[in-house]
């Protein structure tokens, strides 16, 4: 250590010519050479370790992005459900107030909690039931039209068929030729068909359907006269045929039915 103490000081305090700068300089001549050896074997190991390190802050940050990626796309899809859901809300409010709205029954408005989980269950859940009022066979619309009726109350729920169910059939009329027959479920899935009408009456393209709303002998049809069911999209008849051959196409969209409107009676809401 003393030996070192010394060789330092005469070092600093030599000229840059001195006898110790020589030395150095001359060590540093001859170890360059393994100085040099010894990077290029270091570099490999330096390089690799430089790209493992690399690659696991890019895995790490390609996670993180894929994480914010996935929370912003599920934001959007809420905001687009909520945007879509208050539009429909507004929409229902709109025709409860409306005058196309049936006067004798009271709406209760209700959520769509539960979709047939294949296309041969036309049925749906809404979030209302007998608590509400809501009984079995009691119609159900949207601002569009008829969607189907009550099949099944429970106190906070109820079970609605669809107007595409092939048990269920409406009395309709054609609002535009005062036609009559029968709406049911058509061939196609969300299609529907009308039977029943007498070759002798007329059915055109593009007329509206409309439920028949009847009334006889004091038996009345649990459907509102003059709810929206759609438009006939084809219709034919031949020289054998008794009754015309007609297609629907429904006014709702049976597919995203986000609310509904359950009409009770307001003599039964008394």
């Amino acid at each position: 250590m003393l030996l070192s103490l010394v060789l330092i000081t005469i070092y600093f305090r030599e000229p840059a010519g001195g006898g110790l700068h020589g030395v150095q300089s001359g060590g540093a001549t001859v170890l360059r050479p393994f100085e040099v050896a010894a990077n290029r074997v270091a570099s490999p190991f330096r390089d690799a370790y430089g790209w493992f390190a690399g690659l696991v802050h890019a895995k790490s940050e390609n996670a993180d992005l894929r994480a914010k990626l996935d929370k912003l796309r599920s934001q959007v899809i809420e905001d687009s459900t909520a945007r879509a859901e208050n539009a429909d809300l507004k929409r229902q409010l709109n025709y409860q107030h409306s005058p196309d709205f049936p006067t004798d029954f009271e709406p209760v408005n209700a959520e769509v909690v539960g979709h047939p989980p294949t296309e041969f269950d036309q049925q749906v859940t809404i979030a209302a039931g007998s608590s509400k009022g809501i009984r079995v066979d009691d119609a159900v619309v949207t601002a569009d039209g008829l969607v189907g009726k009550v099949s099944h109350t429970t106190g906070h729920q109820a079970l609605v068929t669809l107007l595409t169910d092939p048990d269920l059939k409406v009395s309709a009329l054609d609002f535009d030729t005062n036609a009559v027959g029968l709406v049911g479920h058509g061939e196609g899935q969300g299609t529907l068909t009308l039977d029943n009408v007498k070759k002798a009456q007329v059915l055109r393209p593009g007329d509206a359907i409309v439920t028949q709303g009847w009334k006889v002998r004091g038996i009345a049809s649990i459907y509102p006269k003059n709810i929206a069911i759609g438009y006939v999209s084809g219709a034919s008849v031949s020289e054998v045929d008794l009754y015309w051959n007609a297609q629907i196409t429904p006014s709702v969209n049976f597919d995203s039915l986000h609310s509904v409107i359950v009409l009770v009676p307001k003599e039964r809401a008394r």
